[in-house]
């Protein structure tokens, strides 16, 4: 990635960036702050990964995915550079889809331009693409377990990776994490050379839970005074992503990105993020799809369905070979009325029948069927119920809210 981006003429350093790492919630906390930004009139980037239908989503500008020519545009820049660096005998092999993506992101962010670029890792932190810039600030919004096969079996392993985006006299802003692994980003942030960890716990507060989406109050000192507000992301975990951003946002204002206290309410009450906790008006019903690919994330799908009264309800459940189905399958056993397995067309991903087999072992007692085509899935679990869940790995999210989308399903 140095060598890509040098060859580019350093393309990252032609804006200020904003990096979010963290296994659960960075999206949500890239999204909130995002939106604050463009709201306080700063022309915005937004990188992030993977993307849900198509792949000009990873790229956004002003919260607007970018046009095909500005994606083919940078794709030809990012190409040549490769192609001369192969031929020097720079680079030993061209460089991974990812690696790519990102040089693209830092291409298009710098031909726009853009003010500010939020920036979203990949996998980790220490050795993820993204970690080349240098940032106003950073962010651990969570860890959990997630990945182990590449960042370590232990939260500590798993803190020591994501906390390699510490960087000398960058402010780091972390959300509540465990102590094994806040312990391990606190000895990577001290060897780096960065300030004192920045805490996010007590930024923001709950006031209440309203079908399950929470009213919260700010405490800053920065912006005093912000009535109740009701984060427009659902679900009660999001009080702890929005910590992180209301700290995030005062800690970029403070180090010259300027904005008030509107632009941060509006970046609470109006981020968006589709497929997280996204109810879907369909012909058949309506249908709460969300890309909870890990138990953490399964987690906060379950107690957001308790906390709106909506359990039991079907839930359909698609998964990679490589994901801890059993801690996924157990939180959403509290409100599932049955389970319906359904597959992703890669072949990462457990058959439906084999899932099946790993639902009644994880469940017993719950009703589980396998229906290997995805919408079908769906159009059984809305048979017999006005509504059901549609939960598990992006791969299976994105292409269902697109063909559902596509047939006339609206977001409610």
């Amino acid at each position: 990635m140095q060598a890509l981006a040098a060859e580019l003429g350093r393309p990252e350093r032609a804006f200020r960036s904003v990096h979010v790492a963290g296994t659960n919630g960075k999206g949500s906390v890239v999204a909130m702050v995002e939106r604050a930004l463009t709201a306080a009139g700063h022309r915005t980037g937004r990188y992030t990964s993977p993307h849900l239908v198509d792949i000009t989503e990873r790229f956004a500008v002003n919260g607007h995915p970018i046009g095909r020519p500005a994606l083919e545009a940078a794709v030809s820049d990012v190409r040549a550079a490769v192609d001369r660096l192969l031929s020097r005998g720079r680079l030993q092999a061209s460089p991974t889809f990812f690696e790519v993506t990102t040089a693209i992101a830092f291409e298009v962010f710098r031909a726009e331009p853009v003010d500010v670029a939020v920036i979203e890792v990949g996998l980790g932190g220490r050795f993820d693409a993204t970690n080349i810039i240098t940032p106003v600030a950073g962010a651990i919004v969570s860890i959990a377990f997630d990945h182990e096969r590449h960042l370590g079996s232990t939260l500590g392993q798993i803190g020591g990776e994501k906390g390699g985006i510490a960087k000398p006299g960058i402010p780091l802003v972390v959300g509540a994490l465990p102590p094994e692994a806040l312990h391990a980003i606190e000895r990577v942030r001290s060897e780096a050379g960065a300030p004192p960890l920045v805490h996010a716990e007590d930024a923001v507060g709950l006031d209440g839970l309203d079908a399950g989406r929470a009213r919260v109050l700010v405490r800053s000192q920065l912006w005093p005074g912000l009535p109740v507000l009701p984060l427009s992301l659902l679900g009660r975990h999001q009080v702890a992503n929005a910590a992180v951003a209301v700290r995030l946002l005062e800690v970029l204002s403070r180090h010259g990105v300027r904005m008030g206290a509107d632009a941060v309410a509006r970046g609470l009450t109006e981020a968006r993020w589709p497929a997280r906790l996204e109810w879907l008006r369909t012909p058949d019903g309506e249908l709460l799809i969300d890309a909870a690919h890990n138990p953490a994330g399964a987690e906060a799908l379950a107690s957001y369905l308790h906390d709106a009264g909506r359990a039991p309800l079907p839930v359909v459940l698609a998964a990679m070979q490589d994901k801890d189905v059993d801690g996924m399958v157990r939180p959403l056993a509290s409100v599932a009325s049955r389970f319906v397995a359904t597959g992703v067309a890669t072949p990462r991903a457990f058959a439906p029948e084999a899932l099946a087999s790993r639902i009644a072992a994880a469940a017993p007692g719950t009703p589980v069927s396998s229906v290997p085509d995805a919408r079908a899935a769906i159009d059984d679990a809305l048979a017999r119920d006005r509504r059901a869940v549609a939960a598990g790995s992006i791969y299976f999210i994105g292409p269902l809210r697109a063909r559902l989308i596509e047939s006339g399903a609206v977001p409610i």
